[in-house]
């Protein structure tokens, strides 16, 4: 992926968000982020992402709801859910939705 990529950290915990976007700016990447799925919705409206970061659940909805709901928005953005409850029935549900890949938490340095 190019340095100059957008990327999209979709996650609740903001601890774990903040270190996300730490390590990706760090590395050259510009880094937004939502608190919640309403967030995620119009930050794709407003900006093209190359990357979106889902966690799952969110607040306000469930990442795989997200997806269906950005998809109109970032059908071009790769998706990915982080996930700390590994389903194998949850994530082929996920993956069938349009996400691209996810990620199990704990998340490492080696995870990006």
């Amino acid at each position: 992926m190019e340095k100059n990529a957008r990327i999209l950290v979709v996650d609740n915990n903001v601890s774990l968000r903040e270190t996300i976007r730490a390590l990706l700016s760090k590395n050259g990447y510009t880094v937004d982020l939502a608190f919640n799925g309403t967030e995620a919705i119009q930050k794709t409206k407003e900006t093209p992402y190359n990357v979106i970061l889902i966690n799952i659940p969110l607040p306000d909805m469930e990442g795989e709801e997200l997806l269906d709901l950005i998809n109109g928005n970032a059908r071009r953005s790769r998706k990915i859910l982080m996930t700390g409850n590994h389903s194998i029935k949850r994530t082929t549900a996920a993956l069938n939705k349009s996400a691209n890949d996810y990620m199990i938490r704990p998340l490492t340095l080696q995870s990006f």
